[in-house]
């Protein structure tokens, strides 16, 4: 249970690291790397999109055709590539300090 509470918290202080470095992209004006950031996420948003039924992106979003609406797509692979990042920068956070 301990492990997976480090696990959990090292996770959560690299969404917080990736959440502070997109803001930072973000006031530089560095979009070419925010866009590297969304595509990286869209493989996965994309199979999320054709996997999960059609209701609850419609439930989630409250857009009809959820699954097809360019910008909820667009959302979800920022959001895709956000989380990806954070899980590895939690990766090697839990490598560094936890794992012994």
């Amino acid at each position: 249970m301990r492990l997976f509470f480090e696990f959990t918290l090292c996770a959560a202080l690299g969404l917080l690291v990736s959440g502070v470095i997109l803001i930072f992209l973000l006031f530089f004006g560095k979009f070419g790397l925010i866009e590297y950031w969304i595509a990286s996420g869209k493989p996965l948003a994309h199979a999320m999109l054709v996997l999960m039924p059609g209701g609850f992106w419609e439930g989630l979003s409250g857009i009809e055709d959820a699954a097809g609406n360019p910008h909820v797509r667009s959302f979800l692979e920022l959001c895709m590539g956000l989380g990806q990042s954070a899980l590895l920068l939690g990766l090697l956070l839990f490598r560094l300090v936890c794992w012994k």
